[in-house]
């Protein structure tokens, strides 16, 4: 970890599974709709997750368009701690959120939905729709450090000059060296 007290405004967010706990929509809603049940988070040890879960890929995609088309109507919550951090993170600077969905509409539903209103204006979303060239986006707003759930994304980033931090989650437990972080309180320590 940075030895100093990271600037807000040089530090980037995933937004899936880091400001939004997606994992926890994914399982209910593979219950509650696809009558998959039992599902724990700690069984989904890998980013595509139908390759450690049994359920078909088509069900996952379903699922996982869902949650991106309307993330206020299937439930989307964020993560403990998420809301109050990022609005003091935004008295600071800047908060920049770089997400892999192509589309930024639901986001911006979401965070609007989730957040106090003085704390949105000091949220930036961009949309890109892949996860392989955040860091072309991470570079074109001049972040220095990056937090993002997906430990092939971090990996690349740090190939890229960029300072990846790993939000631990257990689909990327074992698949990375990098520096990391297990919750907002975490992230609170570094930037306040």
């Amino acid at each position: 970890m940075p030895g100093k007290t990271i600037d807000p405004g040089l530090l980037g967010f995933d937004f899936d599974g880091v400001i939004a706990d997606t994992a926890e929509s994914f399982i209910r809603l593979a219950c509650e709709e696809h009558g998959y049940c039992g599902i724990l988070r700690e069984e989904i040890t890998n980013f595509e997750v139908e390759q450690c879960l049994d359920i078909p890929k088509k069900t996952a995609d379903a699922i996982f368009t869902s949650l991106q088309l309307d993330s206020i109507g299937t439930g989307l919550k964020p993560m403990p701690g998420a809301v109050e951090v990022i609005g003091e993170l935004t008295e600071k600077n800047t908060v920049t959120v770089i997400t892999a969905r192509s589309l930024a509409a639901p986001v911006h539903d979401w965070l609007a939905h989730v957040f106090p209103p003085s704390t949105l204006p000091g949220i930036k979303v961009i949309a890109m729709g892949e996860h392989d060239s955040k860091s072309h986006h991470i570079q074109q707003q001049q972040l220095q450090y990056f937090i993002d759930d997906r430990a092939e994304t971090c990996v690349q980033l740090s190939r890229c000059g960029i300072n990846p931090i790993v939000f631990d989650q257990p689909w990327n437990e074992n698949r990375h060296q990098l520096p990391v972080v297990r919750s907002w309180q975490d992230i609170r320590s570094l930037c306040l």
